[in-house]
């Protein structure tokens, strides 16, 4: 099942993030990479910002993965998308994402590291492709650091190439 998460789910959505973003461990440039990957401050300003997360639950309610969604300016971006590590390869990523789809109002953008191929592929699965325009793109939605902006891409769903010319 997918819904919207509670606030009281806080604790597990941060679990699910940490866990499944040791994935990213040794791919990212070093100078990235910090443990816990995401600290319980970072996710509540993630949340203040207006970051909602959409979760897979399994029976019995139990939460196996997040993507989160944050409406800036013009378009809504896909943050934080995470599967627990022993959950991975079961389609949930496909049922979060495809939900998601369904529901945004706005273009779909989704920024990830330059080096995480699998991402980048899952999100091309989807009908998302990588923009000519990432720097712009990254200082114009996101609050970012530099290093961050040098080593990620941004993809677009078929809504934001429609709505303006983008190059490609």
């Amino acid at each position: 099942m997918i819904r919207d998460c509670r606030p009281v789910e806080r604790a597990r959505i941060h679990y699910i993030i940490n866990d499944a973003a040791v994935a990213y461990r040794g791919v990212i440039p070093d100078d990235r990479w910090h443990e816990p990957y995401m600290s319980e401050e970072e996710l509540d300003g993630e949340i203040a910002a207006g970051v909602r997360f959409l979760g897979w639950y399994a029976p019995g309610d139990v939460l196996l993965g997040v993507m989160g969604a944050q409406d800036v300016q013009d378009v809504t971006l896909i943050r934080h998308a995470y599967v627990l590590s022993a959950e991975r390869r079961r389609g949930i990523g496909s049922d979060l994402i495809e939900a998601l789809m369904q529901s945004a109002q706005r273009p779909l953008l989704v920024g990830t590291w330059a080096a995480a191929s699998w991402a980048i592929a899952f999100y091309e699965r989807h009908g998302f492709r990588v923009v000519a325009d990432t720097e712009a793109l990254l200082k114009r939605y996101w609050n970012i650091p530099d290093r961050q902006i040098e080593t990620s891409v941004v993809l677009a769903d078929r809504r934001w190439f429609a709505t303006t010319f983008h190059p490609r």
